[in-house]
């Protein structure tokens, strides 16, 4: 009797169990063996920016604040930008949760950028979040939505299309500073850059529209080309927002580590974008991926014990 070989595979915090030969090499084809669509991303976007016309651009749930700060642990300002980062700690013993604020002042909404690990586009290209914000000059970063653990979603990054295949609730941030939950399905790449699109993320589910807590997120279940996957329960969490007045907000959430902070609920992390004023906000890829980078340093507490490589990276460049 052939010997029948398992295969564990883990991509973006997701554990995919395979069984046979033939199961083993589609799973390694499909989430582990690199496949590079672009190879210098940064040759491709100057290409792209150089032929591009300018965009147009656009023109009650009650809750409580789960905490108050703690400590701010760092500030950053420059001509374009105004940083500060803040830790909050809730509760105690086991029920203890520990999470960090960055909260971004942008004279200029572009200012914050997208990066690809290791300069390219694909899938299953990863690297770890400190690499990919060394590699471009970035004084801040966190991780984005792992797009690379998927062959679907409108991927547009610092203004150019990467891919234009519809199939979730995303989240897009115009050159004008607004910032919109939107269907995937019911736009193309091409009308979102017209209307003066300059990211969009694709993970999800929102967690706030027009200042309240968005129902059901607690039944969110996340499609993974394999089918879904739960991401309910407590587990560390990234999120992002944008407040009444035009500052982002980047929450993330440290977890699995009892005494110090257990994770949230994706409830809890929409009470905690509420609390600190955010009128919409989406959960990024979270769990072990979760991380926040500042001057050089990690400044959470990753749930791996270390960073975790990821696809992509949010960021602000030194000025």
């Amino acid at each position: 009797m052939k010997k029948r070989l398992k295969h564990s595979l883990i991509a973006g915090g997701i554990v995919i169990a395979l069984t046979a030969t033939g199961g083993t090499a589609w799973a390694l084809d499909r989430f582990v063996i690199p496949h590079v669509v672009v190879g210098d991303v940064a040759a491709y976007e100057a290409e792209q920016s150089a032929s591009a016309t300018p965009a147009a651009t656009d023109e009650d749930d009650t809750t409580q604040a789960l905490t108050e700060p703690v400590t701010t642990d760092t500030t950053y300002t420059s001509d374009d930008a105004s940083i500060e980062i803040t830790q909050y700690t809730q509760g105690s013993g086991d029920d203890t949760v520990t999470y960090y604020v960055a909260d971004l002042d942008l004279s200029d909404p572009t200012v914050l950028r997208s990066a690809f690990a290791n300069n390219q586009f694909g899938e299953n290209i990863t690297a770890l979040v400190s690499e990919t914000a060394e590699a471009n000059g970035a004084v801040f970063a966190v991780n984005g939505d792992y797009y690379g653990f998927r062959d679907s979603g409108i991927v547009i990054r610092n203004g150019v299309i990467y891919r234009d295949e519809g199939a979730r609730e995303g989240l897009a941030f115009y050159t004008d500073g607004t910032v919109k939950v939107y269907d995937e399905t019911e736009t193309t790449a091409a009308e979102l850059v017209a209307d003066g699109v300059w990211n969009t993320l694709s993970f999800g589910p929102a967690l706030v529209d027009d200042g309240a807590i968005v129902s059901g997120i607690d039944d969110v279940e996340v499609d993974t080309n394999i089918g879904n996957h739960s991401i309910q329960g407590e587990q560390p969490r990234t999120a992002i927002g944008v407040t009444a007045d035009g500052h982002i907000l980047i929450v993330v959430v440290d977890g699995r580590d009892p005494g110090y902070s257990r994770g949230v609920t994706l409830t809890e992390l929409a009470d905690i974008m509420v609390s600190l004023g955010a009128t919409t906000a989406y959960n990024l890829d979270g769990g072990g991926s979760s991380e926040m980078w500042f001057n050089g340093e990690v400044v959470n507490q990753p749930s791996n014990g270390g960073e975790r490589a990821t696809s992509d990276i949010l960021y602000i460049a030194a000025g």
